[in-house]
């Protein structure tokens, strides 16, 4: 009983630290509790069933508690998502335990530590990809921690949320063994340093930075339409008269951009027609009045099509020698004329994308496809899109999901994006942790990449993010209307932005040789 308590209080831990309602302090705590049971339980007792058992308690707890919001979108999909991923979490939890039976302390909590962050990395790589978890992202409300993440993204929090609590738990079973109290004043000061250092070298950095750039005037849409009853129920020509209208009531001679949320077009456009659509004639017929201006928007593409040679992977069957790709894309017109487009390319299962096909289509049919309630999987592009004004102002469009991945946003950097303009529809989730979360997340973006961020959110919540991730204005959930103000570009390229996930790659290494060593001290027995 004594240890199915400390799996649950490992659960709650983890979940009350949590964007955007916790205290990320907790994390630094949440794992002892659990490290504490499996000791337990191993130095008793060998079971991997007692262990699975009481892992997975833990991290469905956890996943549970922070993600059930998912629910509103797809029930069933929000189940599959709780419970793969305490799965995952658990086998790391469960592999670990088989390594500390053959390993000292010290090796075995390096290979958790670095598993761990190898499972993080792969579950960012994979077609079923969740991230959402990422233990780095539970600073993502106390931006003050963490401004080096600049040089480390969010995987520099998880090592250290790992450091921490390897350290406690070693204090713990010292004092156990012991019974020496100076063993735990000791701890408190090393561990309490160890968390206290790097905020103080955030804060310096924080009140040190400057926002050197130019200063760039942004107009937010946020029209507020109900996916479920209103979305795919209007019509482009409503939603022209909508954004039109909104955009009037601020727009000035000075303005730079206008940016609406993600497929707030979304009435069966097709790909070769969308010089004539009705969603660039509505960029068109303000930017022929504010020639300053341009126009940033999401909108739904399909390119329908009976040519065999155009078949890949992604492409949906309509009828028999029919085919259409379909898209989710982010389009850019300038005063001129011209535009561009950028085609989503990190998807969310189930919804958007069905993964590996090959293999689960013939056992699941469309069961997968069917999640949150579309028919077609996306077609994604490869390269990361970054639009251009006639100045050379470099934009980069993440559309939704997109704003998760850190790496992944590095790309538009290395393309030389000036800022980020995250357009996303939240509404999917009801007003849950759900968009806020996802809000949140946004920020980390920003550090990690020092550029200023223009979030246009159908329901909300849309926002200016400065280059330290704090946001100076937004427009709160559920409400239509505009977000005006400036923002600042920037064209320095952070180290993170240059090395990308170098701290996973590393720790996946040593987690191999710490495994292959555990594996050849087994034989050598």
């Amino acid at each position: 009983m004594k240890n199915i308590l400390l799996a649950i209080l490992t659960g709650l831990l983890l979940a009350v630290s949590w964007p955007t309602y916790g205290f990320p302090l907790f994390l630094f705590f949440g794992f002892v509790p659990l490290l504490l049971a499996e000791y337990t339980i191993r130095k008793n007792k060998y079971s991997k069933t007692k262990i699975f058992a009481l892992g997975f308690l833990a991290f469905f707890i956890w996943n549970i508690i922070t993600t059930w919001w998912i629910y509103n979108s797809t029930a069933i999909g929000m189940w599959i998502a709780v419970v793969v991923n305490s799965l995952l979490m658990n086998i790391v939890f469960l592999l670990y335990h088989i390594i500390a039976k053959k390993a000292t302390f010290t090796i075995s909590t390096i290979f958790l530590a670095c598993f761990w962050i190898g499972f993080e990395y792969f579950h960012l790589q994979w077609q079923v990809s969740w991230p959402w978890l990422t233990l780095g992202n539970g600073f993502a409300d106390f931006t003050s921690w963490i401004q080096w993440y600049e040089y480390t993204g969010t995987f520099g929090g998880t090592l250290w949320i790992w450091v921490v609590n390897i350290g406690v738990f070693k204090s713990i079973l010292l004092y156990l063994e012991h019974k020496d109290k100076t063993i735990l004043y000791r701890s408190a000061i090393r561990n309490g340093l160890m968390i206290i250092i790097p905020i103080i070298l955030s804060f310096i950095i924080l009140k040190t930075y400057k926002e050197n750039g130019k200063p760039i005037e942004v107009v937010i849409l946020q029209p507020n339409v109900d996916p479920y009853t209103e979305k795919y129920n209007t019509t482009d020509n409503r939603i022209s008269v909508l954004l039109d209208s909104l955009t009037r009531t601020v727009i000035t001679p000075t303005t730079d951009f206008i940016i609406a949320p993600e497929t707030v077009f979304a009435d069966s456009n097709r790909l070769h027609n969308f010089p004539s659509s009705i969603a660039k004639k509505t960029a068109i017929k303000l930017l022929n009045e504010y020639p300053n201006a341009n126009f940033l928007s999401g909108i739904s593409l399909i390119d329908v099509f009976n040519d065999t040679n155009k078949i890949h992977k992604q492409t949906n069957t309509y009828k028999d020698g029919i085919y259409y790709d379909d898209y989710n894309s982010a389009f850019f017109v300038r005063s001129d004329g011209s535009d561009a487009l950028y085609h989503k390319s990190k998807l969310v299962v189930g919804v958007e994308n069905f993964p590996y096909q090959s293999t689960l289509k013939p056992i699941f049919g469309d069961a997968m496809i069917d999640l949150g309630g579309t028919v077609a999987k996306k077609t994604t592009q490869e390269e990361r899109e970054v639009f251009f004004t006639k100045d050379s102002i470099g934009v980069a469009p993440l559309i939704c999901y997109e704003s998760i991945y850190g790496e992944f946003t590095t790309g538009y950097i290395r393309n030389k994006a000036d800022f980020l303009a995250i357009i996303t529809n939240d509404a999917w989730w009801g007003n849950t942790q759900g968009h806020r979360q996802h809000l949140a997340y946004a920020k980390l973006r920003a550090i990690e990449t020092r550029r200023s961020i223009a979030r246009s959110a159908n329901t909300g919540i849309s926002a200016i993010i400065d280059q330290t991730g704090t946001i100076v204005a937004s427009l709160g959930y559920q409400k239509q209307g505009t977000l005006k103000g400036t923002l600042i570009t920037n064209d320095t390229i952070t180290f993170y932005a240059k090395a990308g996930n170098y701290i996973a790659r590393i720790a996946i290494f040593i987690a191999i040789g710490v495994f292959l060593l555990a594996i050849t001290r087994r034989k050598n027995k």
